[in-house]
């Protein structure tokens, strides 16, 4: 090694809480003078987070730590799928170490072992909101760990533990330091967001001469009075989530729930372990709805679940139909090494499977085509993300970054346009997917930069 500042290479995979993981253990190494460089080459070690939630995914992660191995040599191991050290040590004998998600002082212990510091704190200056893996103008923040619920096609809680809630003043003083550093977007995650302080009894916390619970209205009362959009993922639809929808219809959180449903048959959802009060969750989305017109409703949803039938299925397209979500995703029932659904019978044929997914993506393709299209003529508050050409990429409150569509903006370039501003755009068309539209300008009838509607 140099006398440079040691260098390390880092790969991280998985969900943005695994990213979040990412964030904390390259803040720490920053901290610590450790650069983070973006080749193998340039690497004296290699930080692998890995992800171990599905086959594809266990999949990728050995690719990635095979490919770290042939390319550098020099390898620490960590993430998700570290729960299963045997399987990484059998197939990589010669890792340096292994460790589970959250496990950032393994992972530095490794790091020191196999590369010490060189400490220069003239060099050494790190942000104090750390370093961040997303773009400047957003970061997810990440408010709790674990999961209580024992989900029969998921084994999270085996590799991340029950739930852990971070108490809400620790919550609201990371943000606050997010946003005076430039994020514009604060993406609320979590195993179950609405679960948040269960634990903890919602013990109360104080942020800027203020108490406040440590529950998930609360915390969205707090995070509103930061200068940011904030959006909530990964919220199951229990009865106290109605206390957030009057706060969105406020403007004081985004119009956005992301709410994994997972099937609308009561009987596969029995198997799933998953709440399976279809008609009574209809009932609650029409109630958001009529609270908050303007609520973006984001889920996922898996098909081919073991026994499920072509009647059962057929209630997950109908409910579909009535529940008119906006955004979508599916997945094709897989298999995950220790999930308790692999001992369910009546396992659906691959071919079956992948027939009701067509299927399923098609009818939800058209309902989100039609909720598009229903914008055009409007006006939306965009965030820009990055530009393309004469383009500027930006998302609407209905687009959560990576798993949404996007806003087009037809004069981006022309108006001079940035990542990290919001902007009124008029929307002039749309498809299954994404807006396209036009920088709506003053009334002023001036056309000059300085007449745009951005914030």
């Amino acid at each position: 090694m140099s006398l440079q500042n040691p260098k390390v290479g880092f790969v991280s995979l998985g969900c943005p809480k695994a990213l979040v993981d990412s964030e904390r253990i390259l803040t720490q190494l920053r901290v610590e003078g450790y650069d983070i460089v973006p080749s193998y080459d340039a690497a004296d070690v290699v930080v692998v987070n890995t992800c171990g939630f599905i086959d594809s995914a266990v999949a990728e992660s050995l690719d990635a730590i095979g490919e770290a191995m042939n390319e550098n040599g020099k390898v620490i191991v960590t993430g998700c799928l570290g729960k299963k050290s045997e399987l990484i040590r059998e197939q990589f004998p010669d890792v340096l170490s292994v460790s589970g998600p959250q496990d950032y002082a393994s992972v530095m212990e490794a790091v020191h072992k196999a590369l010490p510091p060189r400490h220069d704190p003239f060099l050494d200056l790190v942000p104090d909101y750390g370093l961040k893996l997303t773009p400047h103008h957003y970061a997810y923040l990440k408010i709790s760990e674990g999961c209580n619920h024992r989900c029969s096609f998921c084994i999270i809680p085996s590799m991340r533990g029950d739930l852990v809630s971070r108490p809400v003043d620790e919550v609201l003083r990371e943000a606050e330091r997010l946003v005076k550093g430039g994020v514009r977007e604060l993406l609320v995650v979590s195993q179950d967001t609405s679960a948040y302080g269960v634990d903890l009894k919602y013990a109360p916390g104080t942020w800027r001469g203020k108490e406040y619970a440590t529950r998930m209205k609360a915390l969205c009362e707090g995070l509103s009075e930061l200068d940011a959009w904030t959006r909530l993922h990964y919220v199951y639809p229990y009865p106290h989530v109605d206390e957030v929808i009057p706060l969105m219809a406020e403007g004081k959180v985004l119009p956005y729930l992301d709410i994994p449903f997972q099937h609308a048959s009561p009987r596969i959802l029995k198997l799933m372990k998953r709440p399976g009060a279809v008609d009574k969750t209809l009932e609650r989305i029409q109630r958001w709805r009529a609270i908050c017109p303007e609520l973006t409703l984001r889920s996922t949803f898996i098909v081919g679940f073991p026994g499920e039938t072509e009647a059962e299925f057929e209630e997950l397209l109908d409910f579909l139909d009535q529940a008119q979500l906006d955004r979508v995703g599916a997945f094709a029932y897989s298999p995950v090494e220790g999930a308790a659904a692999n001992e369910l019978p009546g396992a659906v044929p691959e071919e079956v499977k992948h027939e009701r997914l067509a299927r399923f993506m098609e009818r939800q393709g058209e309902i989100s085509a039609a909720r598009l299209e229903a914008k055009v003529g409007t006006v939306q508050r965009c965030l820009v993300d990055f530009l393309d050409g004469e383009l500027a990429i930006a998302r609407s409150m209905a687009d959560a970054p990576e798993i949404d569509g996007t806003v087009q903006i037809q004069d981006g370039r022309d108006a001079g346009l940035q990542p990290g501003e919001f902007v009124d755009v008029r929307i002039m068309g749309s498809d299954e997917h994404d807006l396209y539209g036009e920088v709506e300008y003053a009334e002023t009838g001036d056309t000059s930069p300085l007449a745009l509607r951005v914030l």
